[in-house]
């Protein structure tokens, strides 16, 4: 399967800490490369792209020193950005994700894989919110699931055709327990903790 990782947005949350967002050094290495690394490391991954922006330029350079594909999107928008960068893969079905997962491992890409069937159009993968606050993070984004709170991990799979066809997708979830996608780096506090992980 192709892998899409977004890395063109301006991290806002952050603040003005000087450095973009998917270069903050987290275990001796830029958290993008713990994302690549996680997905290239996947035995059902063939192709990784990484969209980045004039928001990430230090990020673009980073990864075509590494040898991998990027596109430059606006950075403006998270959509317009989404079907440019499909534009350029060509698989019927497209893993996407953030740049910042640090603790991302490639069996946990496996299983996405894995759970993905092409019935389902799209596959949200979903984290209980008891594992997210068990690792010391407050939930940014959560939705409640038959009565039960869980967050999202900013990893999905989706139909690429369909959504470059502007057609409405038939949302499934993948509800995990998964503590290597419990921690997304979008704040201080949150680069904090995830650097006292490793």
């Amino acid at each position: 399967m192709e892998v899409l990782i977004n890395a063109g947005g301006k991290g806002s949350r952050m603040g003005a800490c000087g450095i973009e967002k998917p270069m903050q050094i987290i275990g001796g290495m830029p958290v993008i490369g713990h994302v690549v690394e996680a997905m290239k490391g996947s035995k059902h991954t063939h192709r990784v792209l990484v969209s980045v922006s004039p928001n990430t330029r230090k990020t673009e350079e980073y990864l075509k020193d590494l040898g991998i594909e990027t596109i430059r999107t606006s950075g403006e928008d998270f959509m317009m950005d989404l079907h440019e960068s499909f534009s350029v893969l060509r698989g019927d079905y497209v893993l996407t994700s953030p740049s910042d997962i640090p603790l991302l491992s490639s069996p946990v890409i496996d299983d996405v894989v894995t759970s993905f069937k092409p019935e389902m159009e799209s596959m949200i993968v979903m984290i209980e919110a008891e594992t997210v606050r068990s690792m010391g993070i407050v939930p940014s984004y959560s939705r409640d699931i038959d009565g039960k709170e869980w967050v999202i991990s900013g990893i999905s799979v989706m139909d690429r055709n369909a959504v470059l066809d502007g057609k409405y997708l038939n949302e499934e979830y993948l509800l995990t327990k998964w503590r290597e996608l419990a921690v997304n780096v979008n704040t201080p506090d949150e680069l904090a903790r995830a650097r006292s992980l490793f």
